[in-house]
């Protein structure tokens, strides 16, 4: 009885700590207006990103604020020079003409608006501008209050070149059923999960079709990535993810942290106690069971492609609801799904009526991939 109230008194200190740690800005920012040019000899990228201030009575101020192109391109970028300009707008403060960044306020239930503009060149051939895939681009930034300083890194991707929707796909086809997968543009926040499939759809699937979308992408496309650097590990985190296997998402502080901050530390502990005497008679499963579905969703560095590979991506919010409203703009089943290299097939959420059995057979093979194809569509034609 001693050891099994020592053991719930370290872990209540735990959660404690854990609680403790996750004073935090309110600030949140998102990118909008995002738009593309591409002229003769250069690309020019143009748009706004907002801070807004939710909370009630804080006001946080902006010291610091970076914005680091990262090119995604087909060939090398050595040569590409990239410009970059950024003036907030509505901050009370006559614009600098100068790169010099100058702190600023954000009022309680206020936003600020920075004007945006990247310019990329190549000094020696035009031509490679056209093997440009897409930009990351990587926000570094400082929030000061009364939660102190602290470094923010947000990020999203601006697709530059897009698939032509009139190339013949690849068709694999059983007695059952023939799958085909869909290519897209590198996928983002600055893409509506909803309008984005229909627009790659709507023109390919028949009457019976059933499409699917990896559960990976609709989370990137909504938002749902964190970078480590940004994450507060607590002392609770750091201990629970060594009992984990190593290749495991939970297996880092960062990973095992992202879960506590999205089901809370008393769910991830009770299921980790029970889990861990359900072991003892050798029956596994328990503490993802217990967690929530977000526990098998978290996907650590590494767990995706670029350039959300150097991002936490958790699992997406309300994929129920999602497949309704596609299905209904579509006329067609949708199914959210989680595919593996391993033959497992989880589907998360699908529209009513939907044939699950045909959806797990038709992507045991995984005909959407595992690597970089950029196909997280898969439309299912029963045969």
């Amino acid at each position: 009885m001693l050891i099994i109230f020592l053991i719930l008194l370290s872990i209540s200190t735990c959660i404690l700590l854990s609680n403790l740690s996750n004073n935090d800005s309110p600030l949140i920012l998102k990118p909008i207006g995002i738009k593309v040019n591409k002229l003769s000899s250069s690309i020019e990228i143009e748009g706004n990103i907002e801070i807004r201030n939710p909370h009630k009575r804080f006001e946080v101020m902006i010291p610091e604020f970076k914005v680091l192109p990262v090119i995604l391109s087909e060939t090398e970028t050595n040569n590409i020079i990239v410009r970059t300009s950024l003036r907030p707008k509505n901050i009370g403060l006559s614009n600098r003409k100068d790169d010099y960044w100058q702190a600023f306020i954000i009022k309680n239930h206020s936003s600020v608006i920075i004007d945006f503009r990247l310019t990329l060149e190549d000094t020696k051939d035009a031509n490679h501008l056209k093997d440009i895939n897409s930009l990351w681009i990587d926000i570094l930034w400082v929030s000061y209050g009364p939660f102190g300083r602290k470094n923010c890194r947000n990020g999203f991707v601006v697709p530059i070149k897009f698939p032509d929707l009139e190339i013949e796909l690849d068709h694999n086809i059983t007695s059952t059923h023939t799958s085909i997968a869909i290519k897209t543009h590198k996928l983002g926040v600055l893409d509506d999960p909803v309008s984005t499939i229909y627009k790659y759809t709507f023109e390919k699937i028949l009457p019976g079709d059933i499409v699917t979308i990896g559960e990976t992408p609709l989370a990137i496309m909504q938002g749902r990535y964190i970078h480590p650097s940004v994450i507060k590990t607590s002392l609770l985190s750091k201990a629970l993810c060594y009992f984990f296997h190593p290749t495991s998402s939970l297996a880092t502080a960062c990973g095992m942290q992202s879960l506590i901050n999205e089901v809370g530390p008393v769910r991830v502990v009770l299921a980790w106690l029970i889990g861990s005497l359900f072991k003892i008679f050798k029956i596994k499963g328990i503490f993802y069971r217990l967690a929530g579905e977000q526990a098998r969703l978290v996907d650590d560095i590494t767990g995706t492609t670029v350039p959300y590979d150097q991002v936490i991506v958790l699992g997406p919010k309300d994929a129920k609801c999602y497949c309704q409203k596609l299905s209904k703009k579509l006329g067609a089943q949708v199914a959210v799904v989680d595919v593996n290299d391993l033959g497992k097939v989880k589907i998360l959420a699908s529209s009513q009526g939907t044939d699950t059995k045909l959806i797990s057979s038709a992507l045991r093979s995984n005909p959407a991939g595992n690597a970089d194809e950029q196909t997280p569509l898969v439309i299912i034609r029963p045969s």
